[in-house]
């Protein structure tokens, strides 16, 4: 709770973070590890994910039995590994800016949300891709980091993290990365799995506090999510898209190629407003997220505590 509300209310760390610094590792290491195959991906998964894993554990090791100390690495890991603000942040800037028909500024911001081409994106495009972008990643970077925290500690939020950075820089379908980067995608599939499911049921309970219906959204989540090509992108950006009343899907365009994404939800197509509106939509989640996995790491009143002598 104390690493969330430091998220909450800084952000992003805007120098050193952690996190850039493990991608330009991941960056080095896959200079010197890169081949066209899956075994050489793999190694690489294991070399670099494994080597964040490592230094969690050891860290967990090292406070374990200190509660003041273990209460202070735990709280700057979890900070470090969310961006749930930044990302909301992120969200209301690209609607202020594509209101005042600044199309510059707005594609110039596009690249903190997505990996999408810039320069093909008209306004409707970018809003378009805003929101899709936020949906799946309060998924990838509020929910699924705090999943992996409850269930595993120090060394759950690093590796995840971890696991989740490399599946963004290897994890594309483009000619250098089919192969290289399978085991990195394989990978983050599987952790986001229990997630992303999460992350959709919260956007269900959500929906109404940002105008939408429960129904309409469980009913979209439970139609569409398997049309999309991402196991676990499709059950959050599907929810999102039926708790907003929103159509999000279609021709998407990378630097490595376009893909013709499948249509998500029955409604319009989202405008600049919208982003403010999944803004909202993702903080609700993150607090609820927040709120889930502190109430799991409590124990309930009253229950006997193993070894205890209970009158």
């Amino acid at each position: 709770m104390l690493g969330a509300a430091a998220d909450a209310v800084l952000g992003d760390p805007s120098r050193y973070h952690p996190v850039a610094g493990f991608g330009r590792f991941a960056s080095w290491l896959e200079r010197r590890c890169y081949r066209d195959s899956k075994p050489a991906g793999a190694g690489y998964l294991a070399l670099a994910a494994g080597s964040a894993a490592a230094s969690a554990t050891a860290l967990h090791l090292l406070v374990r039995g200190r509660p003041v100390a273990q209460t202070l690495a735990v709280a700057a890991a979890t900070w470090t590994v969310l961006g749930g603000t930044s990302l909301a942040r992120e969200a209301t800037a690209l609607a202020d800016e594509l209101e005042a028909g600044d199309l510059a500024a707005a594609r110039a911001r596009i690249p903190h949300l997505c990996g999408r081409d810039p320069a093909a994106l008209d306004a409707a495009g970018m809003a378009r891709a805003g929101c899709e972008s936020i949906a799946e990643n309060t998924s990838d970077a509020v929910v699924g980091p705090l999943f992996w925290g409850a269930v595993a500690g120090l060394p759950g939020l690093i590796g995840y993290r971890a696991m989740n950075t490399l599946d963004a820089m290897v994890g594309y379908r483009s000619p250098r990365y089919a192969r290289f980067g399978w085991a990195s995608a394989r990978a983050d599939d599987l952790v986001n799995l229990a997630p992303a499911r999460l992350t959709a049921a919260l956007t269900v309970a959500a929906a109404p506090l940002v105008g939408g219906s429960p129904s309409a959204a469980a009913r979209t989540w439970r139609r569409d999510a398997g049309r999309h090509p991402s196991p676990n992108a499709g059950p959050v950006e599907a929810a999102s898209a039926g708790a907003l009343g929103l159509r999000l899907g279609g021709p998407t365009r990378y630097p490595h190629g376009t893909e013709l994404r499948p249509t998500l939800g029955d409604g319009r197509p989202p405008e600049p407003a919208d982003l403010r509106r999944v803004a909202r939509l993702s903080r609700i989640v993150t607090a609820g997220t927040v709120l889930a996995v502190a109430a799991a790491g409590c124990r309930v009143p009253g229950s006997r505590v193993p070894g205890s002598r209970v009158p």
